[in-house]
């Protein structure tokens, strides 16, 4: 059986098997004392060095608190265990697969312009926006930069959450979010693409030119920073993800997984099927074969797609799961 967080996933987190999208706290018990001010000083004094104005983190800083319940989420993240078919029935329900298809078909000149841009199909993106954020509806509840203050604090993970701190700081200083407005997970993922502060400098878009980047409210920039991303870290436009396949009986357990690439040409002589027993496509793609718990479960034929989900989030039951989406969704 895996083990599946349901911490947030995506850019937001480091789990190994994210799953559904964390329920966000009603409330959150804030703690102040002269250390945590001092740490805040701290930050301030460096984020100057770097170059920030003073009026904004006058404005960033002012009203940042300690949250214990910050720290609760992250020493007890909810883990259940999981197979991937309980996973999978979790993540791609008839009510996500139905929305995601009026979404494609809603904002169907936006992917089009989207796609012909940054070279990915609009099931992908729809997909990663569906298990993400449910769409843009779910994008978190907490302050960014009071969560990832109490993070950098806490010292578990300090260097980490301090390089997102100053990177959210980053953020507002240019001014494409307001202070109250920077809203996100406990874990300080941000917008309806679940983006952490560094993989937002790095990949957010400005798609309709007001001269911010607004993946919390703007459906544009937040689907097209979420393309970008997949294409700056290698997605092919004219492949898809993977596909389920069956393996024969005297497979060579040594060839699995993603370390382990052969043309589909190859795969099949060495008697792979698709999983309804016809014959794997003839196109000439790099694939590995994985089992969806690693050592068992379903079998499926990878490409290099799948190998850039699991860039998005390192889980492989969220990548099969985004791979499966993007088929219902995009399925005539």
């Amino acid at each position: 059986m895996a083990v599946a967080s349901l911490a947030l996933g995506g850019c937001a987190a480091s789990a190994e098997e994210p799953a559904v999208q964390a329920e966000q706290p009603k409330a959150a018990t804030v703690t102040a004392d002269s250390g945590f001010s001092a740490f805040l000083a701290g930050i301030r004094t460096e984020a100057l060095e770097k170059g920030l104005r003073p009026q904004t983190l006058d404005t960033a800083l002012a009203n940042v608190t300690h949250i214990d319940r910050v720290i609760e989420l992250d020493r007890k993240q909810p883990e259940f265990t999981l197979s991937f078919n309980e996973y999978l029935g979790r993540i791609v329900t008839p009510s996500r697969v139905e929305e995601g298809r009026r979404k494609l078909a809603e904002n169907k000149a936006l992917l089009t312009e989207i796609e012909r841009r940054y070279g990915v199909q609009p099931r992908f993106v729809v997909a990663l926006w569906g298990i993400e954020t449910n769409f843009g509806k779910n994008t978190g509840g907490m302050s960014v930069v009071s969560s990832l203050a109490t993070l950098a604090y806490d010292g578990r993970r300090s260097k980490y959450f301090r390089t997102e701190l100053m990177s959210a700081l980053a953020i507002l200083d240019q001014g494409h979010i307001a202070p109250a407005n920077m809203i996100g997970s406990w874990a300080g993922a941000m917008g309806q693409c679940q983006f952490m502060p560094s993989t937002f400098l790095k990949f957010a878009v400005d798609w309709d030119g007001d001269g911010k980047r607004n993946i919390w409210t703007n459906r544009s920039d937040a689907l097209a920073s979420a393309a970008n991303y997949l294409s700056q870290e290698g997605w092919k436009g004219d492949q898809t993800w993977g596909r389920a396949v069956r393996l024969p009986a005297d497979f060579p357990r040594a060839l699995l997984g993603a370390d382990t690439r052969k043309s589909v040409r190859e795969w099949a002589a060495l008697g792979v099927k698709a999983a309804d027993g016809k014959a794997l496509p003839a196109r000439e793609l790099s694939a590995s074969i994985v089992l969806a718990e690693g050592t068992k479960g379903p079998a499926f034929l990878v490409y290099d797609n799948f190998r850039t989900t699991m860039k998005w989030n390192r889980s492989t039951f969220f990548a099969l799961a985004a791979g499966h989406l993007a088929d219902r969704i995009g399925a005539k």
